[in-house]
């Protein structure tokens, strides 16, 4: 067989490693093996860069991630093969030989081979660095006989004083009864002579009487022995970290699926969050009973949910997701029961004292996950959360608090709030917007949930339940921190926010017939109507006239004989259609109708702006334009508003673009002009006359809506187009 080096002779190509550049990726263990490996073919002269910077980032790679099975393989071969790594590189790269998971039978035999003499084989330290690593490794073997096999080998390297402690550990590792032989004590025994008796030879020796006391051995067991400790206890701590992300990488994947008891491995000593909760754990189990242990997927769940034993500790549902399961699909009462004088155990401890209130916290944790997978937060919880609210800050934890409190049960708005949700506010609200905010979010959050268990509701179940008075009674209640809200924080983000709650109330709840006709319509208040409706963003202005068309095609359903919700009207809603009558006429005339606060159309209110101030804007406007062209009623029409301007004007000038290119057939003349904006119906009319675009004012503001609709502000024109006849019956 040729030796590496003569093949390497052959090859008078050098080798760049800047080809490859990998030094500063951190994550590419790969593309720096190749790097390595490429360079490792040839001398150490005849490379263009050094090797060194490559390695530092490879032993960077190993020490944060560790090495899978494969890359582990590459590696092996780097430091047992001849080839021209330095010895500094190789021995760098066993100090951070981490593996991740199993080490396999083919890299240990591989390790066992680069041991001893002879010119192919490694120098003495990089031996005595692999010898340690073994030592390091060995509870990861995959399988620990593959040593035993090569005893004699390894036995056989006494002699060499070199790698002796290490080889020493080692056989002291793998040796069993059946390897202590009379020749095998014979050889350590004369080898102990010739080294002075050598601590480490020793220490094997009585290795070798503890499993044959009866061998005798004069007093060579007598002198200084080797313990055989382990060789680095710090790189033993960083291999168990690796080992124990992989364990969790595995773990989360089956946490996730929730077909499995999650495990307790490494929790403890990094003080994660629940390691206060006892884990699934069930003792006393029948013979005829299957344990939650043994399940690990759902086939085996809905094929023994009858005969699965409760564990011992029923608290772990709070962090198992299998138990979780179990609970939901078989209700047990005193369970439950368990669980609760648990929870309240831990609050009776922090109350006297005898445990520090970061407990609480630590449960908040712990309750947030649970409300999370089960989607729902049992009476026992809610009796946490009083008590936790009266040590609770509003600071701390806030966004998880919130969202855990957002799975509360359905039930009456009233009484719930007496319980907890005025505590909840009080401890929240520090007369900041700030904290008005998450109070919106968690509202809004909160009717989410309460939604979809209303969805789960058949019709008998749905009006007997809580729902019908509950769910008007949470709007009307966030009617008042909106209005709020406009006041403390007037900004687009915060309108935004308040439109996600009417959103969802408007096309979740009013758009479910099935929902519809038992929930009482309950509409917001009109200042804040008004307040968003004059906003400077265009996407707030459009959501809002989306929500109040869709708020207007349920009102005509419930009205409607022929309409799966039709009922007759509540009470309270008879109250409200005139004000939301008005929303309609009050934006009609402002932005289509050219009549902004006129109050002598029916039910218009004029957008609740005073006549003094109307008179007062009159008057502004006759300063800023004397001629009287721009006038009061249609300065936030299409063509004139501060957000809708914008829009208009570029649908004419595409219009004009159109025309100059000869893609559209409006008239038959070249245009000889164009206009300048804002497009009123003279300024139309005006356009024409000059040789400009020929469009009606109809056509031109049916056009705007169709451009509005092309660029996703569909709620104007949607609005307009449920509320204008005229627009009705075009876009039939």
């Amino acid at each position: 067989m040729s030796s590496v080096e003569g093949d390497l002779n052959t090859n008078d190509t050098s080798v760049n490693l800047g080809d490859h550049d990998h030094v500063g990726d951190k994550d590419n263990l790969g593309a720096l093996l190749d790097d390595i490996e490429a360079a490792s073919k040839v001398p150490s002269k005849r490379r263009q860069t050094s090797i060194k910077p490559t390695v530092e980032s490879l032993s960077s790679v190993l020490y944060d991630r560790g090495a899978l099975p494969d890359e582990l393989a590459r590696l092996v071969d780097l430091v047992t093969l001849t080839n021209h790594l330095d010895q500094a590189s190789k021995g760098a790269i066993i100090k951070n030989l981490y593996p991740v998971g199993k080490l396999n039978n083919e890299s240990v035999l591989k390790v066992v081979c680069a041991l001893g003499h002879g010119q192919l084989k490694p120098s003495f330290p990089i031996q005595t660095l692999l010898l340690k690593w073994l030592i390091m490794v060995y509870h990861l073997l995959q399988d620990t006989s593959i040593l035993s096999q090569t005893y004699g080998v390894l036995f056989n390297l006494l002699d060499t004083s070199a790698i002796r402690p290490q080889l020493c550990h080692v056989l002291a590792l793998i040796t069993r009864r059946k390897h202590v032989k009379p020749f095998r004590i014979q050889t350590i025994l004369a080898l102990s002579r010739q080294t002075g008796n050598d601590p480490n030879l020793t220490g094997l020796l009585r290795v070798f009487k503890t499993y044959y006391p009866e061998i005798i051995v004069g007093d060579a067991t007598k002198g200084r022995a080797a313990t055989f400790k382990h060789p680095d206890p710090q790189w033993r701590a960083r291999l168990d970290e690796i080992q124990q992300q992989q364990t969790e990488a595995i773990q989360d994947g089956t946490v996730r699926n929730g077909f499995a008891v999650r495990s307790t491995f490494g929790r403890q000593q990094r003080g994660a969050k629940g390691n206060f909760i006892p884990t699934v754990h069930t003792l006393h189990a029948q013979e005829n009973s299957v344990t939650l242990e043994e399940v690990n997927s759902p086939k085996s769940l809905a094929e023994n949910l009858e005969k699965i034993e409760l564990p011992t500790q029923l608290v772990a549902v709070l962090a198992d997701p299998l138990l979780q399961k179990l609970l939901l699909l078989r209700p047990d009462a005193e369970g439950l029961s368990r669980v609760n004088n648990w929870v309240t155990a831990c609050l009776d401890d922090v109350r006297s004292g005898d445990a520090d209130p970061s407990l609480l916290f630590d449960m908040v944790d712990i309750i947030h996950d649970y409300a999370a997978s089960t989607k729902t937060l049992p009476p026992l919880l809610i009796k946490f959360f009083r008590e936790f609210l009266q040590v609770w800050n509003g600071r701390d934890k806030r966004d998880l608090v919130v969202e855990t409190l957002s799975f509360l049960p359905l039930t009456n708005f009233k009484e719930l709030y007496q319980i907890l949700l005025q505590p909840f506010e009080s401890v929240l609200l520090d007369n900041t917007s700030e904290s008005q905010l998450s109070l919106l979010t968690f509202y809004t959050s909160l009717l989410r949930q309460w939604t979809l268990t209303m969805l789960s509701f058949d019709s008998t179940t749905l009006s007997s339940s809580a729902a019908p008075q509950s769910i008007p009674a949470l709007i009307a209640h966030v009617n008042t921190l909106s209005l709020t809200l406009t006041q403390t924080s007037p900004t687009v983000p915060t309108h935004l926010l308040i439109l996600d709650f009417y959103t969802l109330v408007s096309t979740r709840i009013f758009s479910s017939p099935s929902l519809l006709k038992h929930i009482p319509i309950t509409i917001p208040p009109s200042l804040l109507i008004y307040t968003l409706h004059f906003s400077h963003s265009l996407e707030v202005v459009s959501r809002l006239c989306g929500i109040l068309a869709t708020y207007k095609r349920a009102w005509e359903s419930v009205m409607v004989s022929t309409s799966p919700s039709a009922r007759p009207l509540f009470a309270e809603e008879r109250q409200q259609i005139t004000t939301f009558n008005a929303f309609l006429m009050d934006l009609c005339n402002v932005l289509w109708r050219g009549r902004a606060f006129a109050v002598s159309d029916a039910n218009a209110k004029g957008c609740l702006v005073p006549r003094t101030l109307e008179a007062a804007l009159r008057g502004y406007l006759k300063k800023v334009e004397p001629d009287g062209e721009l006038v009061l009623g249609s300065v936030f029409g299409l063509s004139h508003s501060p957000v809708l301007c914008l829009q208009s004007i570029s649908f004419l000038r595409e219009l004009e673009d159109r025309e100059l290119e000869g893609e559209m057939d409006i008239s038959d003349r070249g245009l000889r002009a164009r206009h300048a904006g804002p497009v009123t119906q003279q300024s139309l009319v005006a356009l024409a006359g000059k040789g400009g675009l020929e469009i009606s004012w109809q056509e031109y503001r049916a056009g705007v809506l169709r451009y509005l609709e092309e660029r996703g502000f569909k709620g104007v024109p949607e609005l307009m187009y449920n509320t204008m006849k005229n627009l009705m019956k075009g876009r039939q």
